[in-house]
């Protein structure tokens, strides 16, 4: 499982600035770092060493060889003494699937994610943002799209990705911009290369109710997405449905699959749009 965000991991996301959390009594840093050295993980990647931390993060090798230490006695992760390297323990899988267990959402959605995969031939995907990439919460794979084997936990570039694309056209334009503006920085290659194709893709989303990504994140696949606010929630979500370019053509994405899907998260939405 791959992901197409590459360089330095993810930004933080668009919430508190530093300054503003130092000042909050609630914060604790060293809390939060040991988190930061949890993100550094990547789909794919199995073991990481104190170097991939301090490069990753920005601390101090000191720093990181404490809280990976520390990780380590709480079950985080696990040391590979031949290796000299880290890997995630058990401790990350039993908190990851706590939250999907107790997810309202993935229970709502899942039932209708199967029918609309079965009735299509296509597979489908729940997702929502993490910082600069989103999250797979949930998939239901079929042939015509599983040569990747993406699952729940895969993460796909904000920029390139359909679901991605879907989030940022259903934002105000003030914070797209400003999510936008953090990927650039983050991400700076990878922008000059995106933006003209994403620019266009948001402009196709906001015209036709719908996020595309035909080819664009993977060569060999296209895919549609939608964005909605399930009940009882603040953040937005996505609904994707994805195939083999060969398998599904872009005319019956756009005719069939993407009408159907927009009907499935409207059906899922929050009628109160909040």
């Amino acid at each position: 499982m791959a992901t197409n965000t590459s360089a330095a991991s993810a930004a933080a996301p668009d919430a508190a600035a530093p300054r503003e959390r130092e000042s909050d009594p609630n914060f604790v840093t060293a809390l939060a770092r040991g988190l930061e050295l949890l993100r550094c993980f990547r789909t794919g990647e199995a073991m990481l060493g104190n170097q991939d931390f301090v490069r990753r993060t920005g601390f101090p090798k000191a720093t990181v060889s404490r809280l990976a230490g520390t990780l380590v006695q709480l079950g985080y992760l696990r040391y590979d003494d031949s290796l000299g390297k880290y890997a995630l323990d058990a401790g990350v899988l039993a908190l990851g699937f706590s939250y999907l267990a107790a997810s309202d959402v993935v229970a709502l959605a899942r039932p209708h994610m199967l029918a609309f995969a079965q009735a299509h031939g296509v597979s489908v995907s729940l997702g929502k943002r993490e910082r600069l990439e989103v999250i797979y919460l949930d998939s239901i794979r079929n042939d015509a799209g599983a040569m990747l084997g993406l699952g729940v936990g895969s993460r796909l570039s904000l920029v390139s990705s359909s679901m991605g694309r879907a989030y940022l056209a259903a934002l105000p334009a003030g914070k797209r911009e400003r999510v936008l503006v953090e990927f650039s920085q983050a991400f700076p290659e990878q922008w000059k290369q995106q933006e003209a194709p994403l620019r266009a893709a948001l402009a196709e989303a906001g015209r036709d109710g719908y996020a595309a990504s035909f080819r664009d994140w993977h060569p060999a696949i296209h895919a549609c997405a939608v964005a909605f606010r399930p009940v009882g929630e603040r953040d937005l979500h996505m609904l994707s449905c994805s195939a083999s370019y060969g398998a599904v053509s872009e005319e019956v994405f756009r005719e069939k699959l993407a009408p159907a899907l927009r009907v499935l998260g409207a059906r899922l939405s929050d009628p109160a749009g909040r």
